[in-house]
């Protein structure tokens, strides 16, 4: 079955693309919830006229998340945690430490939209977290976790 997709839904699809589904899944789960619609000949119609007053929105989107993301590569974060003399930290170093970093370096960037490699850091030293600024564009923070 043929669903348009009404919001950004991880592993599937962003929002307004048309995507390939399981029967069940769209009846089920997808349209219920109101994350898509049944793509006909009429709801078609609709989402072209739809993206063709976004492009011009796209394409300005885009260009400010290709220059945050050259920006955010220029970019070196220090997160202080509290630490054990084996270098472990008490507890742990998330999205959260790390958009609240970027804010005040004068990045606003949503703390779903960082990932960090294995959800949290647990250790003293240097990483990288990648950010999605959108669809296709990703920008990497370069941070280092110090004991305070």
């Amino acid at each position: 079955m043929e669903v348009i997709l009404k919001q950004d839904i991880e592993k599937l699809g962003y929002e307004n693309d048309t995507v390939k589904v399981k029967d069940g899944y769209a009846r089920n789960y997808l349209i219920p919830q109101r994350m898509a619609i049944l793509a006909n000949a009429t709801n078609k119609k609709v989402l072209a006229e739809v993206q063709r007053q976004k492009s011009f929105k796209e394409d300005k989107l885009r260009n400010e998340a290709q220059t945050t993301a050259k920006l955010l590569e220029k970019v070196s974060l220090t997160i202080g945690a509290k630490a054990g003399t084996s270098g472990k930290i008490f507890g742990s170093v998330n999205a959260i430490q790390i958009a609240d970093a970027l804010a005040e370096k004068g990045y606003e960037i949503d703390r779903k939209r960082i990932v960090v490699d294995g959800d949290s850091i647990k250790e003293l030293g240097e990483y990288t977290a990648k950010v999605n600024l959108y669809k296709d564009i990703k920008g990497e923070v370069k941070f280092e976790v110090v004991a305070e």
